[in-house]
């Protein structure tokens, strides 16, 4: 915690406006972990007196933490440190959420919802560039990030392409590395699309968050390196707990013009980036 007896007043003599000084210092406790997540801080007035700032300062640097999602507030019981978010990169890359996760360091646990195999609906069907009513393997998955709900997911894979999946133990196996092994290749492109939604009841349920409250849902299609669907999938994020990461790259026209020739020749979804597994 910020304490009083340990003041760090802020540099009035600094071209660094006085609030930004005061959103940095806290910032940086709460990036060392001096102020833990759910901890509450000092009222402004002591805010105040350790910054030696006015209170439109504090309140300023107050608006600011919360805008970046590091403090929250609650009416009548002051500013409260935020959990941090789960970062995952959007980079064209082929990892998924599992591998993503495991390499930040992050404990990751997968509770198989439901796995069982079914007729596929027209749009799924379509995704994966199947007949009508085929058979589909349907995985539903609640994700853990250090134990707390990060991600809802359902997948559909082709029975045909990798019926060996209605046996796999994915409580904590990457479907992904699974489908390769069954397949013997590699996973080498997707598409995704990513849109802010209202949840219905029962995800919001699964997520421990409210139907008022905006999720992620990020939809993606995978392919193998011979070109064949083998995944469809729609995953559903908390959006007080995710923050994605967007890697941009600047291109010539030329470059451009072969990118969007690419895209004209795949029916697939638009938006190739890091997939969610």
């Amino acid at each position: 915690m910020v304490a009083a007896d340990t003041p760090s007043p802020i540099d009035h003599d600094s071209f660094v406006p006085y609030y930004i000084q005061v959103k940095d210092q806290i910032r940086s406790q709460i990036d060392a972990r001096v102020l833990e997540p759910g901890e509450l801080l000092p009222s402004e007035a002591e805010l105040c007196n350790i910054f030696g700032v006015s209170r439109t300062v504090v309140r300023q640097a107050l608006q600011e933490l919360e805008y970046e999602g590091l403090i929250y507030r609650r009416r009548g019981k002051g500013s409260f440190v935020a959990e941090p978010k789960v970062y995952e990169h959007l980079v064209q890359k082929l990892t998924g959420f599992h591998q993503d996760m495991v390499e930040q360091g992050h404990e990751v646990v997968n509770r198989v919802l439901r796995l069982e195999r079914v007729p596929a609906s027209a749009e799924v069907a379509r995704f994966l560039e199947l007949a009508p009513e085929s058979q589909v393997i349907v995985v539903e998955r609640l994700r853990l990030v250090d134990g707390k709900a990060i991600n809802f997911s359902v997948s559909f894979v082709p029975f045909a392409r990798c019926p060996q999946l209605l046996e796999a133990d994915l409580t904590r196996q990457s479907l992904y590395a699974f489908l390769e092994q069954a397949s013997g290749q590699r996973i080498m492109r997707g598409r995704r699309t990513i849109e802010a939604i209202l949840p219905q009841q029962s995800i919001a349920d699964l997520l421990e968050t409210e139907v008022e409250s905006p999720v992620f849902k990020i939809t993606n299609t995978c392919y193998l390196a011979d070109g064949t669907p083998i995944e469809h999938s729609r995953g559903y994020h908390r959006g007080d707990r995710s923050l994605f990461e967007v890697e941009l790259l600047r291109v010539t026209d030329n470059e451009k013009s072969e990118r969007t020739q690419d895209l004209t020749q795949s029916d697939s979804l638009p938006n190739s980036h890091t997939l969610i597994e």
